[in-house]
């Protein structure tokens, strides 16, 4: 009981952020207010296939042994739509202002307008300073995978799922499917073209994992279903509320329906 109090008095705590951001954007003029949409959608990419992969791997732990796994895969894949980094990311990509304030930049422009001439250097230097703050951006950027090669990391993606489809149609473990030599292949290739796209994201996906099996080892389907109801309550509220979003709107967003099947599915499979 205590637990879901906080966790009420958390939302209200992350409503009121977001609506001092907004602010803050109301603030500066439309105009000054610059939208990362490039990174945005990079966030956005890189969590819907983590989605993907959780939702495969726990697709694979098959049986009463692997049940309580199989619930900390769910978990973990659902929370990610809830996240107000990745709620940030869609709205920045549909051209609306992130109420949690990720991905979004506040021009200086009426401090160089009002500047005199004799500060133009000092302005040109903080300017050449910014630059080298954000050629690395574009470094990693330069870094990434050509367009053939993200349409076979696509289709790797979905034969890894058929291939393990197939092998647990035989009766195979999710142990022994991963040990398969075609999915190893091609997990393999997979992984490179996603340290090609993203250098560092396996190591860094393997270290979230672990610190995140910590925190869920006790976590049964049941504490899973409760607080998914909790999420798409609040995210319904936050839709209309923060938003503006009509019932029909709230009933197409895309992010709910995903929260309501994965819910339906926990449900469904007891």
């Amino acid at each position: 009981m205590a637990d879901d109090e906080d966790n009420v008095k958390g939302g209200k705590e992350l409503a009121k952020l977001a609506e001092k951001g907004m602010a803050l954007f109301a603030a500066q003029g439309e105009d000054e207010v610059t939208f990362d949409t490039d990174a945005a959608q990079k966030f956005k990419d890189e969590m819907d296939q983590k989605k993907i992969d959780l939702e495969a791997e726990a697709a694979a732990l098959t049986g009463k042994d692997n049940k309580k796994a199989r619930q900390e895969k769910s978990k973990e894949a659902g929370a990610i739509k809830s996240d107000p980094k990745y709620v940030d990311a869609l709205k920045v990509i549909k051209g609306m202002k992130p109420p949690n304030g990720n991905f979004a930049t506040v021009k200086e422009a009426k401090k160089a307008e009002a500047a005199p001439a004799a500060e133009a250097a000092p302005a040109e230097e903080e300017k050449k300073d910014d630059g080298k703050e954000k050629k690395p951006k574009k470094e990693i950027a330069a870094a990434g995978i050509s367009k053939a090669e993200r349409d076979e990391l696509e289709k790797l993606k979905k034969d890894i799922i058929a291939r393990k489809g197939e092998l647990k149609a035989q009766g195979l473990s999710g142990g022994q499917q991963n040990k398969d030599e075609q999915v190893v292949e091609m997990v393999k290739r997979m992984n490179e073209l996603k340290e090609k796209e993203n250098p560092g994201c396996l190591t860094a996906a393997k270290e979230d994992k672990k610190d995140k099996k910590k925190k869920v080892l006790s976590a049964e389907a049941e504490q899973r279903k409760a607080d998914l109801e909790r999420e798409i309550e609040e995210y319904r509220v936050k839709l209309k509320t923060e938003f503006g979003y009509t019932n029909k709107d709230i009933k197409a967003d895309a992010d709910l329906n995903d929260m309501l099947k994965e819910l339906q599915t926990l449900t469904g499979g007891k």
